[in-house]
């Protein structure tokens, strides 16, 4: 990685929020101060939009919404297009500000901030896919589709990803013609205020806009009768209020919500494989294991289970802890004091349940991690699935390591919790391999692989992981409502 401009507090820190292609003083007039959860740091200085600043920043997109909509579709590819490629130019400031304002490492960050620069890249490139089509009903008549844009969208962000949620997100509902709204996390807000002044200048006012704030400033978003969509990146418990709040309006939701995801290895199974593809498969690097696609529930056939636990301590070794500029570490610090008490609760939780620690489970607070909120990588054996550590997503690093012998079983374990966001299935059988990974009640399964994401598979859960696809050009569609046109004339 090439050198990284230094960090100035408060610079890209403002007391403003940003719509209608301007900043605007936030009418509540409060401040948030954001720090670093790595080393305690003055990150900035955001403010606290409230009900007020989310009428204002609505009323600018739908004001916004005409032009935008009407605009050539190659002319907003190519907006999209300038958008990606800024974003590249400001690369390394982004990864800088990510890094510090999650904690996550710097290698992590950089990977989300280029992504989020191919989103635009890819988006741009399907516009003229929006295509209706002709229903042959006879002479006489023309019958035809067309897909339209929403006109208001909000986009609520989490923190775990800040650039990426905040930034790529809006490529696809700003490629099918609408103008957004975007509420970023009230955690991780720095990159926001910065993708605010490289992109808000590019579009046309209104078209994009920035109220950073807490609670208060989704809900509005939420329940405001312009906004005829809403994203959601965020837990299932955020979700049923989104739900709740957006039926008065009976509102277009996309929900990306959590899931406490299942990793099935065969006995077939390589186990020195499955130790190293169980680690990278919970995400401890890049987000310690702050993610809602984690595999954190892994299930290991009893022929092989004391093969991988033997194989785990090689497949660990190259995870070090680590401040967010230190070019070496894999694993960061957790996002927020509240993420890092619920850690460690439910590691004391594991221990009193009966379950084996057999890696990590310490809090890291000497030398340079005593401001921050670091947590060993951990993983806890002998877990059963009346555990709550099989049952609840702790969102954070801890891994859980269940055994299983007859494969209905294990698939009725499996499917057993409310959630499916992501699935894996390891074993050598490829008719095997396939027939679980049908049966796997997830949006997205893997066989043979964990934890890979490309631009174009379609991603998101089933039951109450949510629904809607993004990522992929389902993600593109969902940002349009299907119009049918009916035309009879004289022949």
């Amino acid at each position: 990685m090439s050198a990284m401009p230094k960090f100035e507090p408060i610079l890209r820190g403002r007391s403003h929020v940003y719509y209608g292609g301007a900043w605007q003083r936030a009418n509540s007039g409060r401040e948030m101060e954001i720090t670093s959860p790595a080393t305690g740091q003055a990150l900035g200085i955001v403010a606290e939009g409230d009900a007020t600043d989310v009428d204002r920043a609505v009323a600018a997109a739908k004001a916004a919404f005409p032009a935008w909509r009407d605009m050539p579709a190659r002319q907003r590819a190519e907006l999209l297009r300038e958008a990606g490629r800024i974003i590249r130019t400001n690369v390394e400031e982004l990864t800088l500000i990510d890094a510090l304002d999650s904690g996550n490492p710097a290698k992590g960050m950089r990977y989300d901030v280029m992504l989020t620069a191919e989103y635009f890249d890819y988006f741009a490139g399907l516009i003229l896919e929006l295509k209706g089509h002709t229903l042959p009903l006879g002479p006489g008549t023309l019958n035809y589709t067309t897909k339209e844009p929403f006109g208001v969208v909000a986009r609520i962000a989490a923190f775990n990803h800040p650039t990426l949620f905040v930034c790529g997100r809006v490529a696809a509902p700003l490629a099918a013609g609408n103008c957004v709204v975007v509420k970023p996390a009230e955690q991780t807000p720095i990159s926001a205020i910065r993708i605010a002044e490289l992109l808000g200048p590019l579009f046309p006012p209104g078209v994009l806009n920035f109220v950073t704030g807490g609670r208060e400033v989704g809900a509005a978003l939420v329940a405001h009768r312009d906004v005829s969509k809403v994203a959601l990146i965020g837990s299932i418990a955020a979700g049923r209020a989104v739900m709740r709040a957006a039926a008065d309006t009976l509102k277009s939701l996309t929900l990306e919500l959590g899931g406490k995801n299942a990793f099935v290895a065969c006995e077939d199974a390589d186990p020195k494989a499955v130790a190293a593809a169980m680690v990278r498969g919970m995400n401890f690097t890049s987000v310690a294991g702050q993610s809602c696609g984690s595999l954190s529930r892994v299930y290991l056939h009893e022929a092989i289970a004391a093969k991988v636990e033997a194989a785990l301590p090689e497949a660990m070794a190259d995870l070090k802890v680590g401040l967010p500029m230190d070019p070496d570490a894999t694993v960061g610090s957790l996002s927020t004091v509240q993420q890092f008490d619920k850690t460690m609760d439910y590691i004391a939780i594991g221990k009193a349940e009966g379950a084996r620690l057999i890696a990590g489970g310490n809090a890291l607070r000497d030398g340079a991690f005593a401001k921050g909120y670091f947590v060993e990588p951990t993983v806890f054996a002998g877990v059963t699935d009346d555990m709550r550590l099989a049952r609840e997503e702790v969102f954070g690093p801890i891994l859980s390591l269940l055994t299983w012998r007859d494969e209905a079983d294990v698939l009725a374990r499996v499917n057993a919790l409310d959630v499916g966001l992501t699935a894996a299935v390891w074993t050598k059988d490829i008719d095997r391999g396939h027939r679980i990974a049908s049966r796997m009640e997830a949006g997205y399964v893997w066989i043979n692989d964990v934890s890979t994401h490309e631009i174009g598979m379609p991603f998101g859960g089933f039951k109450q992981s949510g629904f809607g696809k993004e990522e992929a050009f389902e993600e593109l569609l969902g940002y349009t409502r299907e119009k049918n046109i009916h035309l009879k004339f004289k022949m």
